[in-house]
């Protein structure tokens, strides 16, 4: 990876009892912005809560905690499969198993809503919900938080119809901006257009140049809703230092990656992991060797290894016990699995913010990925089935919303 650049800290992100990631930059509001409040949600919360906002924070250098995507409550059937339904052969098929973090900058289609609009706004009155995705904005393509912003500047006061994506179906909804203090047309609505944070890379595939991510998708840290795919990319990271886990929060990898440096392109956000392609270059020549890929009924109970990037650029083995299957998992939950190594436990105590996606290996074979830690219990947690998370990319051809 290129030499990392220098870069302006932020400052560490505060945690929350049962919310991991709060949100820390800036959301837009139909003409200025403002930061969202954190929201309180129970359980493990989706890994992507952690990412950034913004396109601006996306245009400059930045240290971040290294977000351990918790958990994608989502099934795995909205990606396509289920855990152990591949209907293809994957235990033939060689990959690499990398296990190294990496910076990932993800474009929404549309913009997003994340936060219900107040009441008698023109956003509330028009029938505007949290979750909505605003793909056009008077017949035109909504591309980002500023372009649309900017239409609503052209239309003035005049009602405007905005195309509407609300669970899977589209509706048309009328509305008719009004102006701010500053004199800015707005219509009330907090709107997300990108995310930006690091997640562990799981896989390579030497042939076809394609990667898997993270073991389960993106979501938005307000919505929990899966973001909307555009565009993306992965960027070079360094781990700086660890947070080790306690019974009740989750520890944390901490480092910053390099804005300035793309590694490869994202061609899909699913519940099972993000996908892309990576340019040939000093990455992929770092690499180790490929190895086959354990079908789902060749996973079992008993010792495995996990890879991990826990310090500085390197990528060490470590002892864990696969303590279940779980059959028919559909929740990226397809194992789970204990940290037996005493060095990763002197570390990290376990599993933390930050490993979601290393790989787990097991028999010589690619037996998955870690996806989630149990916040009463931090050397424990869960993974998803390589065959699970192989089928999701392979479906993803084209980009997933």
């Amino acid at each position: 990876a290129a030499a990392a650049q220098s870069k302006p800290a932020m400052g560490l992100l505060p945690h929350f009892a049962r919310r991991v990631f709060p949100s820390a930059a800036d959301d837009n509001l139909a003409g200025r912005s403002a930061d969202l409040p954190a929201a309180f949600r129970k359980g493990v919360i989706s890994c992507m809560d952690h990412f950034k906002k913004a396109r601006h924070v996306l245009r400059g250098g930045a240290a971040l905690v290294l977000a351990l995507l918790l958990c994608a409550a989502m099934p795995a059937r909205a990606a396509g499969v289920t855990a152990g339904g591949a209907d293809q052969d994957t235990s033939a098929r060689m990959l690499v198993p990398v296990g190294h973090t990496v910076g990932i900058k993800l474009f929404a289609r549309g913009v997003m809503v994340v936060k219900a609009p107040e009441s008698g706004t023109p956003a509330d009155d028009c029938g505007l919900q949290t979750g909505d995705i605003i793909v056009k904005c008077g017949g035109v393509s909504v591309t980002s938080s500023e372009q649309f912003q900017s239409l609503l500047q052209e239309n003035g006061e005049t009602a405007t119809d905005l195309q509407v994506r609300r669970e899977g179906g589209s509706v048309t909804l009328s509305v008719s901006p009004e102006q701010n203090e500053k004199g800015a047309y707005c219509i009330g609505a907090w709107i997300r257009d990108s995310m930006a944070g690091i997640g562990t890379m799981t896989y390579y595939d030497p042939e076809s140049g394609a990667f898997g991510a993270l073991g389960h998708g993106i979501t938005d840290a307000d919505t929990a809703l899966l973001m909307p795919f555009a565009s993306g990319s992965i960027l070079p990271s360094t781990v700086k230092a660890v947070k080790k886990g306690a019974i009740g929060e989750a520890g944390e990898l901490r480092g910053d990656f390099d804005l300035a440096t793309d590694l490869g392109d994202l061609y899909a956000n699913t519940t099972s992991g993000v996908f892309g392609t990576l340019d040939p270059g000093e990455f992929t020549e770092r690499l180790g060797d490929p190895m086959p890929v354990a079908a789902a009924g060749e996973v079992h109970a008993g010792p495995a290894t996990i890879l991990s990037n826990v310090e500085g650029d390197a990528v060490q083995e470590y002892d864990v016990e696969i303590l279940q299957v779980v059959e028919n998992a559909a929740d990226g939950r397809d194992l789970v699995i204990s940290v037996t190594d005493p060095e990763l436990l002197a570390a990290t105590g376990g599993i933390v913010q930050g490993m979601s996606g290393s790989p787990i290996l097991q028999d010589g074979k690619f037996a998955g990925a870690v996806t989630h830690v149990l916040l009463n219990d931090p050397s424990k947690g869960y993974g998803i089935l390589m065959e699970t998370m192989l089928a999701a990319g392979d479906f993803s051809e084209e980009p997933v919303a």
